[in-house]
This record gives C-alpha cells, structure tokens and sequence, in this order.
C-alpha cells in the first residue's frame, strides 16, 4: 500500500533547512496577476495555508499585505518566522483543517503548492468561512513543466527509476503545462466560489547535480524513498551530469494560479 497523503504532508517537516535552500521562488507575474484578481489593495488581510519558510509569503508582505500563515510543521515555521521578522505576518503551528481562526477575516485565502495536502472533504467550506464576503480563495501547485524544449536528461533518467521500482505513473512525456488540466470545475463544483480565474506560468532553473539532489531530497517521494534506492538514483544523476559538456540540468516549473470570489449563494448554503 502506498504511503497515504496525511503521511506525505509531514515528510517535509524533515528537511525544512533544505526546503528553504531549495525549493524555487514563483515568477512576480504571479502575484501581480493574483493581486489583480482577488482586487487585492494595500493593507488587505490575507491568509496563508501552509506557507512553509516563507518564500511565497514574503512578495505580498513586499506588496504592502498583512498575512496570517498557518503551518502544520513547527521547524517550517521557525524558518518563516525568521525568514519574515519584522514584518506583518503572524505564523501559527497547525493543520488547516485544525486551525480555529476569527471567520469572516480574510480578503483573501490563498496556498503555495499547499493546497493539494489539504483534506479535500473541508478545504473549500474551511476556506470560504474565513473569507470576507466579496473575498477571494487563490491556490497554485509548481510542478514539473514539459514544454516541448524539456531537458533529454528527464527521460533518459527514467531507466533509473525502473530499475529501482520507482517509475513514473501515466504517460511518458507527460502532458504540456498548456495541455495540464485545472481546477476550475472543482472549484465551481464546491458550490462556495464563483467564476474562478485561471493563469498559466513556465519557467526555467539550471542545477548543478548537487542543487538538483538538494532539490529532490524535498519532494514527498524522494524523501520517503528506500535509502538505497536513492542512492543509486542520486549516483546515476551525478555520473550523468557529469557526462554532459556543462555539467547541469534544465528543469522547467509550471504553475496554475486559480483566483475565485466568495459566492453568496455558498454562503446561504453553509449556515
């Protein structure tokens, strides 16, 4: 049996100095289209779902925003708080589906790639309860883009991943970011948003073997990965780098921003 997403969502308390290392900032067009979206002005009270070190609590609280950030792991936490001292941000440890906050506070709620943890029978009611009426619920998940320049290295190494059990699922390439499905009809589907938004993003890292190990040791998989499978991936990923005339990777990041208002007709419904 596979290893369940209550348990996933807390591997990556384990590596929260190498999370802040690694893990990519999100291009500005992002949030100023978010901020465009949710019509988002100086001063709004936003509300974060999993902001683990800060890195995309940081760009609003630049944008003249005041955030409470809820984090399920405590040494994430201690990363933001640090990350973000001296700043109006307040950083509570809990779960989300715990969290017991003011309801009706927030212009906005919104989750960096945290959104996808949350327990899906609560999130949108969760959500929706503590927004402002004429507020906004805004989510958007990074993955692995594959525009049709991705990096070789990506489907040559996936003999590795045969090899030690741990292929990937679906097709392969996998779909385009233009071609990624979206949210938009779960969204709509919950009943408690109205007319969400939805915006495309693909960008480009270069890593070095090393910062790309560092990367992988913060995915949920990797982490839990049997020790000696990852050893022989991560030596393969490093002879290969190796191999190549510049010794580094090309990863592409795709992310989907999903904007959508509090619905009044949702709200009737809660009560």
């Amino acid at each position: 049996m596979g290893t369940s997403r209550i348990e996933l969502r807390k591997t990556f308390e384990s590596v929260a100095d190498r999370y802040d290392a690694a893990r990519p900032s999100y291009p500005a067009a992002l949030y100023d289209d978010l901020v465009e979206s949710a019509a988002l002005v100086p001063g709004a009270r936003l509300l974060e779902i999993g902001c683990g070190t800060g890195k995309s609590t940081a760009p609003l609280l630049e944008r003249g925003f005041r955030v409470v950030c809820v984090e399920l792991g405590s040494r994430l936490a201690a990363h933001a708080r640090a990350n973000l001292a001296g700043r109006a941000v307040d950083v509570h440890v809990a779960s989300f589906e715990g969290w017991h906050g003011e309801p009706e506070s927030f212009e906005l709620v919104y989750a960096a790639t945290a959104w996808r943890w949350v327990d899906p029978a609560v999130r949108y009611r969760k959500a929706f309860e503590a927004l402002r009426p004429g507020g906004h619920l805004a989510f958007w998940n990074a993955t692995h883009g594959f525009p049709e320049d991705f990096d070789p290295f990506f489907s040559e190494i996936q003999d590795v991943y045969d090899e030690i059990g741990e292929s990937h699922e679906g097709d392969w390439p996998p779909a385009s970011p233009e071609s990624m499905p979206d949210d938009a009809a779960e969204i709509e589907a919950s009943g408690l948003f109205d007319l969400p938004a939805v915006r495309r993003y693909v960008w480009e890292v270069r890593y070095s073997a090393d910062e790309y190990i560092a990367l992988l040791d913060t995915f949920s998989g990797h982490i839990a990965m049997d020790p000696v499978k990852r050893e022989r991936l991560y030596g393969e990923v490093r002879r290969r780098l190796a191999a190549r005339e510049e010794p580094v990777v090309r990863r592409h990041w795709s992310a989907i921003l999903h904007v959508a208002r509090r619905s009044e007709v949702g709200r009737r419904s809660v009560r």
